[in-house]
C-alpha cells in the first residue's frame, strides 16, 4: 500500500531517434527525434492527457526534453531539466553500431557484452557513475514530490541501469536483465522516503501501436492498475 510520502515515478524513455533506428549508440549526443519519434511522444502526451501527472521532469538532451512537450501541453505544466538524468557517455561507440565496434575490435567487444558495467567502451563514462548520478536524481525528484505522481523522460541506458541498482539487481545484468526499454513505454516506480523502490510495471506502451512488433526475447507487459495497458519505460 502507497505510504502518504512515497512518489510514484513514471520513467519514460524518450521518442526514436535516428541513430537508435539505426542501432547506434547516441549517448550525449545531441540527435533530434525522427518522424516516429514525434509521433511517439504526442502518444506520450494523450497518455498524460488521461493519467494526469503532479509534475515533469526530464534530462536536459533535446530528444527527451521534445518527447516531453506534448504531455506538457495537455496537462498545462512546465519541464523541469535534471542533468542527472543525462543518457551515458559511450566515448567511441558515439554514433556506431556495436557490430561495427566488434569488427574493428572483437576481444574489446566481448569484454563489453560478457560485463558492460566492468569492460565500457574505451573513453566512455563509468557505468557506475553514471548509475549513481541517476539514483541520486530519482531519489532527489522523489524528496521534491512526496505523495505525487511524476512523469520522467530520460533514457534508455541510464534507466535500465538506475533500475538495476535500485532493485538490488547486479548492475552488469542490466544488458540481460533488461535487453530494451521502449520510446515512450512507461515504467512504474515507487519509491519510500527511505529510498526503497517498489517495481510496479515496466516497458509498458503508452498507447497500442500496430506498427509495432516486439524483439526477439522481449514479453508483452503486464496490465496498468491505472486501466489500460501496464506502464513501461
Amino acid at each position: 500500500m502507497t505510504t502518504p510520502t512515497s512518489t510514484t515515478l513514471l520513467l519514460a524513455r524518450h521518442g526514436q531517434t535516428i541513430w537508435h533506428a539505426e542501432n547506434r549508440y547516441a549517448g550525449v549526443s545531441d540527435i533530434p527525434l525522427t518522424g516516429t519519434g514525434r509521433d511517439q511522444a504526442e502518444a506520450l502526451g494523450r497518455w498524460a492527457a488521461g493519467h494526469p501527472v503532479d509534475a515533469i521532469w526530464t534530462s536536459p538532451l533535446s530528444r527527451a526534453v521534445v518527447t516531453a512537450e506534448p504531455a506538457c501541453r495537455a496537462l498545462g505544466l512546465t519541464p523541469r531539466r535534471e542533468p542527472g538524468l543525462r543518457e551515458c557517455d559511450f566515448g567511441v561507440l558515439e554514433g556506431r553500431t556495436l557490430a561495427e565496434f566488434a569488427a574493428e575490435d572483437p576481444d574489446a567487444a566481448a569484454a563489453y557484452r560478457a560485463d558492460p558495467v566492468a569492460h565500457p567502451f574505451p573513453d566512455a563514462e563509468d557505468p557506475t557513475a553514471a548509475a549513481h548520478r541517476g539514483v541520486t536524481a530519482l531519489r532527489e525528484i522523489a524528496t521534491a514530490h512526496p505523495g505525487e505522481r511524476v512523469l520522467v523522460v530520460a533514457h534508455n541506458t541510464l534507466l535500465r541501469l538506475v533500475l538495476c541498482t535500485l532493485l538490488s539487481i547486479p548492475p552488469r545484468e542490466y544488458r540481460r536483465v533488461l535487453p530494451r526499454l521502449r520510446n515512450t513505454a512507461l515504467t512504474e516506480l515507487r519509491l519510500s522516503p527511505g529510498g526503497q523502490a517498489a517495481l510496479l510495471s515496466l516497458n509498458v506502451p503508452c498507447e497500442p501501436d500496430p506498427r509495432s512488433t516486439m524483439t526477439r526475447g522481449e514479453e508483452p507487459g503486464p496490465i496498468g492498475r491505472h486501466g489500460g495497458p501496464a506502464r513501461k519505460s
